[in-house]
Parts: C-alpha cells; structure tokens; sequence
C-alpha cells in the first residue's frame, strides 16, 4: 500500500506535463488544464508509482480512503486524465491495474544530483539584426560553463526557448537551481554586456557585472563571465579560450551554427568555418566545429565520395584536439567518420574520450547512441537519460531519448515522445516513421492507421520503409509478409548487398534463415548503387542489439555474424561485452571466441 501525499514536490513530463501537487495545479504544453478532485489524486497516486502498474484496489482505497465506490468510478476519471494528457500517457495492463508511462524528471534536478543546474538565457538586444550575435555569445557561455566548473547547464535549445516575457517562466519550466540572463549592445568593435545571476528558490540576484569591451576580446570576456558565475557557485572554472581573434572571423564562427542539420545548411556551415580556420588558425572552437560539422555532412555524401571527406575530418580534428584534448566537438567528429564496422577499437576509443571530457555541445547527446553501436543498451539509456534531462525541449534529444527507449524495448514510453514530435515537427520525417515502429511493436494497429494517414501527407524519403515493414508485421494472413520477403531477396538479387538492419527486420518477421543466407553471400555495406542507404544510421549496427527484435542474436549463428563484422574481436579484448551476453540462449561469450578467427568482412569498396 502507499500514501497519496509521498509525492515530489513538482513533478515533470517532458512530453509537455507539469504538475504541480502542493498547487494541485497542473499545465499541458504550458496551458493550465482543469481537473477534478478525484482526478488529480488519482495522477498523483499513478505518478509516484510510475516504477510498476498499480492495481484498481490500490488506486480505489487511495483515491476514495474509507468510501466504498463502484469500480465504474474509477474508469470515469481515468477517462477524464487520459482527455487532459492524452491517450499514450497512461496504460491498461489486462488484468492488473494501470500504469503511468510519461518519462518524467524531477523538479529539483539540481538538488537530486547534488550540483547547480543552471540556465543560460539567449541574452536581449534592442536591434533585431543582432539577436544571431546576443544568441552566439549566450551560447558561447554555455559551452565554457560546461567546461570543469562542475555544474549542469540546461542545453541551448531548451533554455532559449524562453525570451522577451517568457523568461519569467524559466525558472519553473527548466527546472534549474540558478538562471543566467543579460543583454547585449554592439556599436562597431564594442560591445557593452550587461549580466545577472539569479538564484531560482529566493528570485534573489546571485551576482551582476557589466562589461565594455572591443570585440575582439569577446572569447576572453566570456571565459571571464563563466569564471565570475562558477565563482559564485562556489565552483571552479577552468578557461578553454584561445587568443584574441578578429571580428569579423568571430562572426563567421557564430553564423556557422546550424539549426535544421539539413545538408546545405551544413555545407554553408563548413564554408563558413573554413575561412575562419584559414584566418585564425590558432582559433580552436571554430577548428572543432568544422570537424563536426563536416562530419555530419559525411554521412549524407554518396560513399564513393567519402574517403576525401573523411580525410579532412580526421585532418581538422586532430588539429584541434591538439589545441585542446577534451574538445567534444573534435571527438564527436572522429566518432562519426569512422567505420560502421571492422574498426570499433578505434571507435570506442574516441568514444571513451568524448565521455569523459568536460563540457557540452551537440556531439555530447550522441554520446548514447554511439554506445549501442556494440550493444551497451543499458549503459546506452543511462546517458541518454542525463542528456535529456538538460535538455528536454530540444527535438533531436527527444528523438535520441525516444530511439533509447525503442531499443531498451519501452515503446510505451517512446510514442508519447514521438507523438510530440510529430504534432511540433510538421515538415520533419523522422517523428512519423518512428512513431509507426512504436504503435507497431505495441500492436496498437489503430493508432498506426490514423498515422499512416498523416504519413501520406509527408514525404518520408529515406524512412519510406517503415510502411513495408509495420504493414508485414501486422500482417495475419502471410501474404504481405510474403511480399516483404520476395521484395527482400530481390533486392539482394540486384545489388549483392544488405544492410545489417534488414537483417534484423528479414529474421524479426519471420525469415531467420533468408537473413543468415543473405548475411552469408551478401556484402553487408553499401553496393554503390542509388538505392545505398543514406544518413548517420546507414549500416551501422545498433539495430542489431534492439530489445523487441531478438530473433537474429537468439539464433546460435549470431557470434559468427558479429565476428565477421569485428565485435566479437572488440568485446573480447575491451570486455565491454553487449547486454545479450546474458540474454540469448546459448554460451554468447565461449562462441564469440569460437568465431573470433572467422575472416572480418571489409566496408564498402575495401575488399
């Protein structure tokens, strides 16, 4: 039994949920929502037990204490809140009782952690043509707070979300210990910077400074402004910063920070930087965003067009890991250009280097997805977790927390993720293919026919492939499935290559053999033809560790398939062993070394 009252004191969804128990006061996307008595008792009982499914005898002694009510009840107000939250956030397990599945965090980040939270607001400007600059050096801030001062920094995206009167609701919204706010003038080659931070429980100004300073000076100004902030914390700060650069090139830098990903954003980034680089070649920030700006944009060139890009990858990186060794966006950058497989010593190497490096940056969110690569699912959801709770506004650390969850076998807690996504993101693909995976693996078939509807508004393109996938595996009659099959074999027919993905799918749906077949005779990269398999998930192998899919790695022929792809060599010599070396039924570890002498299969035109 509990108690209804052993609540937090403020509890967040970071799929748009907020409830405040003491207020019983409770916001949808930042709109107060009516709820009754009832009602709300009843989320706060489902919240504080979110860990397991609460049983309907439970929840009608704790929401109705000493009154004897009808079941019926108890259906009516949870009708009431999945109204208000939305269907996804609550689910009926047949038998048991009911279960919350929002993934929440706790109000005081800062307190559970044991260290200051703090949110970086992008800093006002009278003149609208300089908000881009008051937003770089915000954003600047936020990268050398991150840097040894020992703090949590509330990501960029998230924090910045809250300008003009909305920075009122920061404090609340973020769930931070401490805001850091100011503003920004520029005349010429001065710029005027006023700054204030607040302690979030008192609304008390922690600290204040102006500075008037030529712009060339704006590296140092910023190192300066974070070591005054970690210094009232109480926290010390460790400068990064390199010597004075020109304005001009300083400018350049900040204009190359892109927003979509999208490739010509990021080809206009890289130019951007090259020239900076070029001028300022002692300039290490700009050196480290090129690295991982280019590498991005790696994987969307045509294979036979990677080699050089690479090249300069690894070129820029290295320079600027030499300027600076923990530079996360130079590890990043190192991480993505290197092979999808036959080379995962070195991978998890710069992998290692880029999660223990102070600071933040894009690269550090990938940090989780890098992990499942050779199978650390846990390890993998763990970091993920620590992202996204920095950084829970931002659309592409939802969707990383989402593929955690998906791949850690919680569709439940994956689709209100995606679902979010999809109703912010119209013009993006990605949130409607994943969200059908979800509803797929839940066999919630309704759900997906309501979203293959909004799928046929919105060019998926390179995830065009879900719909054959969720239609196979809905399939009761075979004859679908059959086609997945025959449109399967026929594409190996045309190409002699697979990817290690549609491996997993080809033995998920049914045809384990056909997959082992094709993994047998088929190069398992890109063949070179126009249908290769495109973006930072082409055959790269996390799909092969994913929870809701173990066909293929219960199959005794799995240590054979991951000794040629070079993981049973990794995991032997690293012990970093995957998570299934504990799950399948066979001795996963006796056959890895069995395999272990098995011939590596080579990426793409290396054989």
């Amino acid at each position: 039994m509990f108690e209804a009252g052993a609540h937090l004191t403020k509890i967040y969804a970071a799929t748009g949920l907020e409830v405040f128990p003491d207020e019983r006061r409770i916001l949808v996307r930042g709109e107060s929502i009516s709820l009754g008595a009832r009602a709300f008792d009843l989320l706060l009982a489902l919240i504080d037990n979110r860990e397991r499914v609460v049983s309907k005898e439970e929840l009608l002694s704790t929401v109705w204490p000493e009154t004897t009510v009808e079941e019926n009840n108890l259906t009516v107000q949870m009708s009431a809140l999945r109204k208000a939250l939305g269907r996804d956030a609550i689910a009926t397990v047949a038998g048991r009782g009911y279960r919350f599945t929002l993934p929440l965090l706790d109000d005081r980040l800062s307190q559970a952690s044991g260290r200051p939270v703090i949110a970086v607001l992008a800093f006002d400007t009278d003149e609208p043509h300089m908000q881009f600059f008051a937003d770089g050096v915000s954003d600047e801030i936020i990268q050398r707070l991150a840097r040894g001062a020992h703090l949590g920094v509330i990501g960029r995206t998230s924090s910045f979300q809250f300008r003009g009167e909305r920075k009122a609701e920061a404090v609340d919204r973020l769930k931070c210990s401490h805001v850091f706010d100011g503003a920004i003038r520029r005349a010429g080659e001065t710029v005027r910077i006023n700054a204030h931070l607040i302690d979030a429980l008192s609304r008390e100004t922690v600290w204040s400074e102006r500075y008037d300073r030529g712009l060339s000076d704006m590296l140092a100004v910023q190192d300066e402004i974070a070591e005054n902030i970690a210094g009232a914390l109480n926290r010390t700060f460790t400068r990064t910063s390199t010597r004075a650069v020109e304005p001009d090139v300083f400018d350049l830098y900040l204009r190359a920070t892109p927003t979509s990903y999208a490739p010509n954003e990021l080809a206009a980034s890289v130019g951007l930087l090259e020239v900076a680089t070029q001028r300022a070649p002692h300039f290490i920030e700009a050196w480290g965003r090129l690295a991982y700006l280019r590498a991005f944009l790696h994987l969307y060139l045509p294979f036979g067009e990677r080699a050089h890009s690479a090249e300069c990858v690894v070129r820029e990186a290295s320079y600027a890991l030499a300027l600076d060794a923990d530079n996360v966006d130079a590890l990043a950058a190192r991480c993505f250009v290197t092979r999808p497989f036959g080379d995962f010593a070195t991978f998890d190497a710069f992998l290692d280097r880029l999660r223990a490096a102070l600071g933040a940056g894009d690269g550090k969110r990938y940090v989780g997805w890098l992990l499942r690569h050779t199978g650390r699912m846990r390890e993998s959801l763990e970091d993920t977790q620590r992202v996204f709770a920095l950084d829970a506004f931002d659309p592409m650390t939802i969707n990383l927390m989402a593929l955690s969850y998906m791949a850690c076998g919680r569709p439940d807690l994956a689709a209100p993720l995606y679902s979010d996504l999809v109703e912010r993101l119209p013009s993006m693909s990605f949130p409607v293919s994943s969200l059908l995976r979800a509803y797929a693996f839940l066999e919630d078939w309704e759900a997906v026919d309501r979203l293959l509807a909004v799928a046929a508004t919105r060019p998926l393109r390179e995830f065009q492939e879900t719909i054959p996938f969720v239609r196979a595996k809905r399939d009761q009659t075979g004859d679908v499935r059959m086609e997945w099959r025959r449109d399967f074999g026929d594409r190996i027919a045309k190409t002699g290559a697979v990817d290690v993905a549609r491996l997993v799918y080809a033995a998920h749906l049914g045809f384990v053999d056909e997959a082992y077949r094709a993994a047998a005779t088929c190069r398992l990269g890109p063949s070179g033809a126009g249908d290769d398999v495109m973006g930072p998930d082409g055959y790269r192998t996390a799909l092969l560790f994913e929870a809701n899919m173990p066909e293929l790695r219960n199959d005794a022929r799995f240590p054979e398939l991951c000794a040629q792809l070079g993981l049973a060599d990794f995991w032997i010599e690293s012990g970093k062993w995957p998570d299934c070396a504990d799950q399948v039924p066979y001795d996963f570890k006796a056959a890895c070394g069995a395999n272990r002498r098995k011939p590596k299969r080579k990426f793409f035109d290396e054989d």
